[in-house]
């Protein structure tokens, strides 16, 4: 026999469960049979902790930057992989990193890391910009530490830190690229014959990344002798010990030959190569079959040493260009390349939709009967307990959707249509493949909109379940009593494929709180995006551009996630009844 220790919250209730036959006995030998009873059985708490995951949701630390070190970058977040990725100016000292700033979900227990300096003044709590400077001090001088983060379960998590040191070293009529020995601090500089090497102009000199200190400076001066090997003591930016470099200067016969590759987009390309240092390389275009060459600016053209990057714009799409590039006496042979042809989405004025189901169920599927699904709705799971909360209507010739925010049953559901398709129903909650395969380079999307705002009166806290990690009530709880809004997006990328029960998804959407997974504005695979959000009452018909904000240049997407809603948090239940979203004609624009 097994007792819960849970079901037996009082004298009270365990004496209702004593048979007929031992009514009378006493409260006292009540008591005395309960603990012969407990003292010979086997007592199993057979009731389960429940499951609150545990995830980093923001991680900084002093010198943050990007992969670049010319601006501050936030952290990458994997919830998958539990993994936080950042780099770090060349002025930080890894062993004494300091964090600034430490947000966990479920009010978890962060328990420090071995890199940690002073473990025991660790915060266990999330924080941010901690009194004690020295307490979250870590040494990451091996790249990585890990953090185990606790509520019922634990859940461990791995830091990993690069530090970002750009050498640079530049002599003007360099060349090729200084060859550069970081190990023994040694380098080559090889200049075009007839240079004098007795009076060199140094352009740049930072052998251990941009902040690092140079002793005597050879750019500091006109010029430079270089006649012998020269030495000089190099400080870096963290402080961390100087030492000796070599600089050796000869002279090539060797000609610095002008070099290009192009990555080409829908309206634009990236061409980028070797010129010569100290020079802009002329940067010319035209299309296949042409005869007159259109330069790139010069403003567009940016120079690094010997290398360059030129943005050519202004290009159309799916046309062949031929290219050159002119560095001094030296040009590239001219060659091609094909810019990548316009693409739109399906469907986009909504105008093919069937119905299936009965009256009181009915369920609107956005596609015509026999078409190949394109886009998809929430319905499936609406529908399941009440009706089609994203439906088509009909004005004159106009047909569109019409996305409106319910209380259906249990719980609030937002309006919404998205490429991509609805998996399947998980408890109440759904589970979505986002995305269409799509390659393109759009720098725009239009749309047509009407909406209809409401109070937002419902929140994830309002739902019984212990929805993820609180979020709507530590953040949304807040906006009860405010005007809703609505929410359109387009984002591109090239997210690996995910398996869900051998179906391969795009981008997998899971709104159950043990298995959340929304979209991931820091992904590194988020190519571009674009957002308009509107809060106010628009009655009539209104044509709305959103720019499309590439974050990577030099990669293609391979998948288009197009969002419509008509509450912004639906995601999280939150919003209000009676929001409404009319959406049509959407298309991408290249410009």
């Amino acid at each position: 026999m097994f007792i819960t220790l849970n079901h037996i919250p009082s004298l009270r209730r365990v004496s209702r469960r004593i048979t007929a036959a031992t009514a009378s006995v006493s409260i006292s030998a009540s008591c005395t049979f309960l603990l012969l009873t407990l003292s010979s059985c086997s007592i199993k708490d057979d009731i389960p902790y429940p499951l609150l995951e545990a995830a980093i949701t923001a991680f900084q630390v002093e010198g943050q930057c990007n992969d670049t070190d010319t601006e501050t970058a936030a952290a990458t977040i994997n919830k998958n992989d539990q993994t936080v990725e950042l780099f770090v100016s060349d002025t930080v000292n890894l062993a004494r990193v300091r964090v600034l700033n430490m947000s966990v979900t479920n009010d978890a227990t962060i328990n420090p890391s071995s890199a940690c300096l002073n473990p025991s003044s660790f915060p266990k709590k999330s924080f941010e910009a901690p009194a004690n400077a020295t307490a979250t001090l870590m040494n990451f001088a091996g790249g990585t530490a890990k953090f185990r983060l606790t509520t019922y379960q634990d859940y461990e998590w791995t830091i990993n830190v690069r530090q970002v040191i750009i050498p640079k070293v530049t002599f003007e009529g360099q060349v090729g690229d200084a060859v550069i020995d970081a190990t023994n601090h040694n380098i080559i500089v090889y200049l075009s014959a007839g240079q004098n090497l007795s009076a060199v102009r140094v352009m740049e000199f930072r052998p251990a990344g941009q902040h690092c200190h140079v002793t005597p400076d050879p750019a500091a001066t006109p010029t430079y002798d270089f006649s012998q090997m020269r030495t000089f003591t190099v400080q870096p930016g963290n402080g961390t010990a100087a030492a000796t470099w070599q600089v050796f200067v000869y002279h090539t016969e060797a000609t610095q030959q002008a070099t290009a590759q192009v990555f080409a987009r829908s309206v634009s390309a990236t061409i980028s190569g070797q010129g010569i240092s100290g020079t802009t390389p002329k940067v010319e275009l035209r299309r296949q079959g042409e005869t007159q060459w259109t330069q790139v600016p010069d403003a567009q053209v940016a120079v690094n040493g010997s290398r360059f990057t030129a943005e050519a714009t202004g290009l159309t799409p799916g046309q062949t260009y031929e290219y050159q590039v002119t560095a001094g006496t030296s040009a590239t042979s001219v060659q091609t390349f094909t810019t990548v042809a316009a693409q739109q989405l399906e469907n986009a004025s909504f105008d093919r939709w069937h119905v299936t189901g009965s009256s009181k169920n009915a369920l609107y599927l956005p596609w015509g009967e026999g078409d190949t699904p394109y886009w998809d709705t929430g319905n499936h799971g609406a529908t399941t307990v009440g009706a089609s909360n994203s439906t088509y209507e009909t004005e004159g010739s106009r047909t569109y959707a019409n996305l409106q925010s319910k209380y259906i049953v249990i719980k609030f559901a937002a309006g919404n249509i998205f490429t991509g398709e609805y998996v399947e129903t998980d408890g109440t909650n759904g589970v979505l493949n986002f995305g269409r395969p799509f390659n393109a380079f759009p720098t725009k999307m239009r749309f047509d909109f009407r909406y209809k705002t409401s109070t937002i009166t419902r929140t994830a806290g309002d739902w019984k379940e212990a929805y993820g990690d609180y979020i709507s009530r530590q953040l949304y709880e807040g906006l009860k009593g405010k005007p809703d809004s609505c929410n359109v997006y387009v984002a591109l990328g090239d997210w690996p494929k995910t398996d869900y029960k051998g179906k391969t998804c795009n981008y997998l959407i899971r709104t159950r709180a043990s298995a959340l997974h929304l979209m991931d504005m820091k992904s590194p695979n988020l190519i571009a995006f674009g957002q308009m959000t509107c809060g106010d009452d628009v009655t009539q018909w209104k044509t709305e551009t959103i720019d499309i904000d590439y974050r990577v240049r030099d990669r293609q997407p391979t998948t288009i996630i197009v969002v419509a809603s008509s509450s912004k948090y639906g995601d999280y239940f939150t919003g209000g009844e009676g929001s409404q979203l009319n959406v049509d004609n959407i298309e991408l624009l290249y410009e």
